[in-house]
């Protein structure tokens, strides 16, 4: 069944102030639509960033890059967990807070020279609203945030904005706070929307990150995915209102904790889009660490069949790819697009195999490239600039030495899943 927005919080006002007019708008309960198809199209795929592409145009050969732990930080002093919706003095220092140093052009053309062809860029919010009633922006961070979006535009990448890190939104997902999430959700998401109104399609807008209880990754209750059912269809909603290019601008809806299995069992819900657009505008995204014993911790070196003699873990190519067929058909054969917003491999080594687990790194990244290519999914790899030897070491450059590649083994198994 559909999401009824009318029953989760009723008709939503939103007064947004654009270009010095204010604009009324309102998330109203929609109409019940049909779950028919929608195949995707042959249509080639556009060079003209004004022009209009689907979702799985947009998606199509896209291996993009996290700008990660940058501007979804907090500033020193506002605590990581907390949920409070304020601006403080200073506010603009979170994008250096959690030690990493401030974002430079030559970031993004680094990543450009490397083949990246995209940069997600993740965004907190939450300290920095200046009126929590209307989750108003400060000025000061939404022209940092644009500034960093201008800068990958200008060497032609492509660009996903989203929420991220907002503990309000994502650590509160259940009934007791789902009406007040929603309306709070569609105010920022209108102001957010409102700014980036007339940038080309290029561009794509993220609703939610990770939601999730705050320490628990299991599997969510019925309760926690309506509620990560009702930030989609509130974030499609108010989007779509806003008009201008955001119309058809691709839109991505996120499985409970980005975790790709809290959707394929069903329980997830396709949200409603305009009429006009049907499925072909928006992107599931969810995030693949998989398996995390291997890609995000230290219990094993070694992936792969190649590797079993040198004790890969159980989780295998097949593994994979039943995963990514399971969700072409689930979501792709019905029109929609898939992206895989965050993947990676921390670098983690036995100090005498360091080359031949380096090696392994490299097959995994071509299999794992190679693969999404041929289902069209789009890919982010995420780079939290932290390197060593351990649990989420995912520094593929060093920010603090211009841009260093420190993950070679990275690059070179992207470098071949993509021919």
């Amino acid at each position: 069944m559909h999401l009824n927005l009318n029953k989760l919080f009723g008709t939503v006002v939103l007064v947004i102030f654009f270009t010095g007019q204010a604009l009324v708008t309102s998330a109203c309960q929609k109409q019940e639509k049909s779950n028919d198809i929608i195949h995707q199209t042959d249509n080639p795929i556009t060079t003209d960033p004004n022009t209009v592409v689907t979702a799985q145009q947009w998606n199509k050969d896209v291996v993009g890059w996290n700008l990660g732990n940058q501007l979804e930080c907090t500033p020193p002093g506002f605590e990581s967990e907390s949920f409070d919706l304020r601006n403080p003095d200073n506010a603009d220092q979170a994008e250096t807070g959690w030690g990493n140093p401030v974002v430079t052009r030559r970031v993004i053309k680094a990543i450009k020279a490397a083949g990246f062809n995209a940069v997600r860029v993740p965004v907190r919010w939450q300290c920095h609203i200046t009126n929590a009633k209307a989750m108003s922006i400060s000025p000061t961070w939404l022209a940092r945030v644009k500034e960093i979006v201008d800068w990958c535009l200008a060497e032609d990448l492509k660009v996903i904005i989203n929420v991220h890190h907002d503990k309000w939104l994502e650590g509160r997902a259940t009934n007791l706070y789902k009406e007040e999430n929603c309306q709070k959700l569609a105010l920022l998401w209108a102001n957010i929307a409102m700014a980036f109104r007339q940038y080309d399609y290029r561009v794509a807008f993220a609703g939610t990150n990770e939601v999730h209880i705050r320490d628990n990754w299991e599997r969510p209750t019925d309760e926690n995915l309506a509620v990560q059912n009702a930030y989609n269809q509130t974030f499609v909603d108010v989007v779509r209102a806003t008009g201008g290019n955001n119309e058809k601008r691709h839109l991505l809806v996120q499985t409970y904790a980005c975790n790709p299995y809290y959707g394929i069992d069903g329980a997830f819900i396709v949200p409603n889009d305009l009429d006009e657009n049907g499925n072909s505008y928006m992107s599931i995204e969810f995030h693949f660490y998989n398996p995390w014993t291997y890609a995000g911790g230290t219990t094993y070196y070694y992936w792969g069949a190649p590797y079993k003699q040198w004790g890969a873990c159980p989780e295998d190519e097949h593994s994979m790819t039943d995963l990514f067929d399971k969700a072409v058909l689930q979501w792709s054969a019905k029109g929609l697009g898939v992206c895989i917003g965050e993947w990676g491999i921390s670098n983690h080594y036995k100090t005498d195999e360091v080359e031949r687990i380096h090696q392994n790194m490299t097959y995994y990244c071509q299999y794992y490239v190679k693969q999404t290519r041929l289902r069209g999914f789009s890919t982010f790899y995420w780079d939290n600039n932290y390197q060593g030897n351990g649990e989420e070491k995912f520094g593929v450059f060093d920010r603090n030495k211009g841009m260093k590649v420190v993950a070679p083994w990275i690059i070179e198994g992207i470098t071949r899943g993509r021919k």
